[in-house]
C-alpha cells in the first residue's frame, strides 16, 4: 500500500545554486525514522525558520527540506510509552526545521524525548501563539525569577521588543505585575508596546551608550535582550546591584563590547539562555507557567494566522525585519 501523502513546505536548490519555495506533496515514508508520528495542526514561523527557508547552510546542511522549528499536533503514532495516539503534543526547537523535517509540513516523526504534552487549560493554536519565541521569552522570566528578580525589586528593560521574544517578555512581565521598559527601533509602534503592558518606551539610542565608561548609572534590576552587541553591554553597565540579564540573542550583533567591572563590582549575573536544547524539566515548567499563571489573554494582539499557501510572503517579511508579533501556521487552513 502506498505511503500516506500530505502537504508540506519544500524547499530545493537550483541548479544555478538558489533556493526555491513550494507547497506540495510528500510521503510519510520521506520522514525520518522517530518514537513518535504527530500530525501538526499548528506551526509558527521563526527568524530561523526564514533562514533554512533560503539556503542558509548555518541552519540546514541539505535540501530539499521542510523547515518549521515549531509544531503542536496530535500523536498519530507512538512507539514511546509516555505518548499514545490522540495525546496533544507541542514539540519545539532540538533539531526539529533544521536538519530533521518540521512543522512547515502535516506530519513530522522526532524523538520522544523533543516532545511535550500539551499543558491544560492550553490549546494547541495558543501554544503556536507562543512558540520557540514565547518559550524563550519564558525561560528568561523564570532564570530572572531563580536569581531573585522579583517584581518588587525595580524596572526590568526588554530589548528588541517588538520581536517574537521581545514581544512575549513584555506581555508576560507585565502580566506578573513588572515595571517593563521596552527597546525598540520601531517607535511607530509605541502603542502596541504599550498596549502589552510596556510602562515606557524607549529608542536604541537612548538605549546605547558607547562613551566606554565601565559602569553606568545603575537602572535595571533585570533585562531580556534579544539583541546583543552595544545595546546589551550597555544594559549591563546600567544593571543596578545584583541585578541579572537573561541574554537569549543576536540581532543586532554577536559582539559584547564590556568589561568586568560590572560583574565584579556589581555582582551583576549574565545568563545565557539556549532555547534549542534546554532541559526538558525546565522546558515543562516553563510551558506549566506559560499555560497559567503567565498565561495572555490578547494573545490576538500579538498574533497573525496564515495557510501554508501564504507562509512564502510571511518569510520574505521577517527577513526583512518587517514581522510585528507571532505568525501563527494553521496546517489545516
Amino acid at each position: 500500500m502506498a505511503s500516506k501523502k500530505f502537504k508540506a513546505m519544500v524547499v530545493q536548490e537550483t541548479p544555478d545554486g538558489k533556493y526555491i519555495r513550494q507547497i506540495t506533496d510528500k510521503s510519510l515514508d520521506e520522514l525520518p525514522e522517530g518514537d513518535v508520528l504527530i500530525k501538526v495542526k499548528y506551526s509558527s514561523l521563526n527568524y530561523k525558520d526564514g533562514l533554512s527557508a533560503t539556503g542558509h547552510r548555518g541552519v540546514t546542511r541539505n535540501y530539499p527540506h521542510t523547515p518549521g522549528v515549531d509544531a503542536a499536533g496530535i500523536v498519530a503514532q507512538s512507539v514511546s510509552d509516555e505518548f499514545r495516539p490522540g495525546d496533544k503534543v507541542i514539540v519545539t526547537s532540538y533539531d526539529l526545521g533544521m536538519n530533521t523535517s518540521g512543522g512547515f509540513g502535516q506530519y513530522i516523526s522526532v524523538p520522544a524525548a523533543w516532545v511535550v504534552p500539551l499543558p491544560d487549560n492550553l490549546s494547541l493554536k495558543e501554544s503556536m501563539a507562543y512558540g520557540t519565541a514565547g518559550l524563550t521569552a519564558g525561560f528568561c522570566i523564570l532564570k530572572l525569577r531563580e536569581h531573585y528578580i522579583t517584581a518588587d525589586k525595580g524596572e526590568i528593560l526588554v530589548t528588541g521588543a517588538t520581536g517574537g521574544v521581545g514581544s512575549f517578555a513584555v506581555a508576560m512581565l507585565a502580566k506578573i505585575g513588572y515595571h517593563v521598559v521596552s527597546v525598540t527601533g520601531k517607535l511607530d509602534e509605541k502603542q502596541f508596546l504599550m498596549d502589552l503592558g510596556a510602562k515606557e518606551v524607549i529608542s536604541r539610542e537612548e538605549a546605547t551608550d558607547t562613551s566606554g565608561k565601565p559602569l553606568l548609572e545603575g537602572r535595571w534590576a533585570g533585562v531580556v535582550d534579544s539583541v546583543g552587541g552595544e545595546i546589551l553591554a550597555t544594559a549591563i553597565r546600567s544593571t543596578r546591584l545584583h541585578g541579572a540579564v537573561a541574554c537569549c540573542g543576536n540581532v543586532a550583533s554577536p559582539d559584547l563590547p564590556i568589561n568586568v567591572y560590572p560583574f565584579i563590582l556589581r555582582g551583576i549575573t549574565l545568563i545565557g539562555i539556549d532555547s534549542q536544547s534546554c532541559p526538558m524539566e525546565f522546558r515543562r515548567r516553563t510551558w506549566e507557567k506559560i499555560a497559567n499563571e503567565w498565561k495572555l489573554t490578547a494573545l490576538d494582539r500579538q498574533t497573525f494566522v496564515c495557510s501554508l499557501e501564504e507562509l512564502d510572503a510571511e518569510i520574505d517579511r521577517i527577513l526583512a525585519g518587517e514581522q510585528k508579533g507571532r505568525v501563527i501556521v494553521d496546517l489545516a487552513r
